[in-house]
């Protein structure tokens, strides 16, 4: 799944998500996001050159917003990380005009989307929801369209003990 042309970021996800370092709730979710939402980008555009060092600055940068960022701070990590997607494909700076707006406008469609959903908390919903956000984004805003499956099922459901179940897009059985 995540080879050199894996383009869909949900798929990568969940693959990612598998992995026993990747806790039910966590700030490694922060960095999952871009990660996967980047990998799909540059699997996508064939820049695989590209793509290392967007990763790399993916982390450094995910690794700024802690855990419990969402309740404490008000702005999902998993949200920001498609803030921090966009911004590296984009390159604003602090003083940039149009890239710079851009990103603050992926960061908020994805925020938006996220809080549509009430708490508490869940780092895989939200991280669909951002992951399915920045595609979005991408597509209406950037023309370049990422193959996303949202109908996703949730694999994750009996591990989290806050899961809103029938209210959240992504549980099994609503799907």
């Amino acid at each position: 799944c995540l080879s050199e042309t894996s383009v869909d970021p949900l798929a990568m996800a969940i693959l990612l998500m598998r992995n026993s370092q990747i806790k039910m709730h966590g700030p490694e979710h922060h960095f999952l996001v871009p990660a996967v939402l980047l990998t799909a980008y540059y699997n996508h555009k064939q820049s695989p050159a590209e793509k290392a060092a967007k990763l790399d600055e993916a982390e450094k940068r995910a690794k700024n917003v802690p855990g419990g960022f969402c309740g404490y701070y008000g702005a999902c990590g998993a949200g920001i990380g498609a803030g921090i997607f966009i911004s590296l494909i984009t390159g604003p700076t602090p003083l940039a005009v149009t890239a710079w707006s851009q990103s603050n406008l992926a960061t908020a469609s994805a925020l938006k989307a996220i809080a549509a959903y009430n708490g508490p908390r869940c780092c895989k919903r939200d991280s669909f929801l951002a992951i399915i956000a920045a595609a979005d984004f991408l597509r209406d805003v950037l023309e370049t369209a990422l193959p996303v499956e949202p109908n996703i099922k949730c694999l994750f459901s009996a591990q989290n003990n806050e899961c809103l179940k029938k209210q959240c897009p992504f549980y099994p059985a609503m799907i």
